[in-house]
């Protein structure tokens, strides 16, 4: 793969060659590969088609699993999150040990290697909150809860600079991946100081169906403001803003 360089950058095919852009430039590369027809019936690509098939499951799990947290996402996300979350589904789907290769899916997979699952790179959850929390996932009641105890936010709060309020939220969601269909919910608390004096308890629930059959997924992330003439504004869009998967029940 080339670099394309001077004024005029191209995109499109000539020849043999395309020509594209990319999050590293503008690049070229020689067409080729093996026909698709080939891949589709050829029995020596069996093994091809069977990983194909998965990595299009893993990638629709992914993006059913974002769009179910996808208000939290808006302010607490990194550009390669998408592409991490396709790789760890995929390592979901392989720990199937029930279908057959090809057919193996999230449902009779490990959906619990998904917890710890952090959204933004760039802000962890466990390097940004060192105060303690307990997750609790109710599937009878459908009760997703966060619980905080008192925490002086000066002391156990990593902030990035300029920062001078945050608040937690969570998200709980349900999501059935073999229906391609979620139901969420996301709880917030007040808008805290970044100060020495100790936070108030802090309970989040998340409701969704009772009795779910489905994977059950509940997120914890921080929000930091900085206040200004009395008025509190998000910083940089929320990229120092974590998020992660705190906890995950299968049924």
């Amino acid at each position: 793969m080339a670099q394309q360089k001077g004024i005029i950058k191209l995109t499109g095919t000539i020849g043999d060659i395309s020509f594209f852009k990319s999050a590293d430039g503008y690049l070229a590369r020689e067409k080729g590969g093996v026909e698709a027809d080939k891949i589709a019936k050829d029995p020596a690509f069996q093994r091809t088609r069977e990983n194909g098939a998965e990595f299009g499951r893993a990638g629709k799990a992914a993006k059913l699993l974002r769009s179910s947290f996808q208000q939290l996402l808006q302010n607490s996300t990194d550009r390669l999150s998408i592409s991490r979350l396709v790789r760890l589904m995929m390592t979901v789907i392989k720990a199937d040990l029930t279908s057959q290769r090809g057919l193996r899916n999230v449902i009779d997979g490990e959906a619990e290697l998904l917890e710890k699952f952090e959204f933004n790179e760039a802000a962890k959850l466990n390097s940004s909150l060192f105060a303690s929390y307990v997750p609790a996932i109710d599937r009878v009641t459908g009760k997703l809860s966060i619980s905080l105890p008192p925490f002086v936010p000066g002391r156990l709060l990593v902030a990035p600079p300029g920062a001078t309020h945050f608040r937690i939220i969570s998200g709980g969601a349900s999501v059935d991946f073999e229906a391609n269909k979620f139901v969420s919910d996301v709880k917030t608390s007040d808008i805290l100081v970044i100060g020495n004096d100790p936070t108030a308890v802090i309970d989040l629930v998340n409701e969704v169906d009772p009795n779910s059959t489905s994977p059950l997924f509940l997120a914890l992330g921080i929000e930091f403001y900085q206040m200004v003439n009395g008025n509190n504004y998000p910083l940089k869009n929320g990229a120092f803003n974590p998020m992660a998967i705190v906890k995950v029940a299968t049924p």
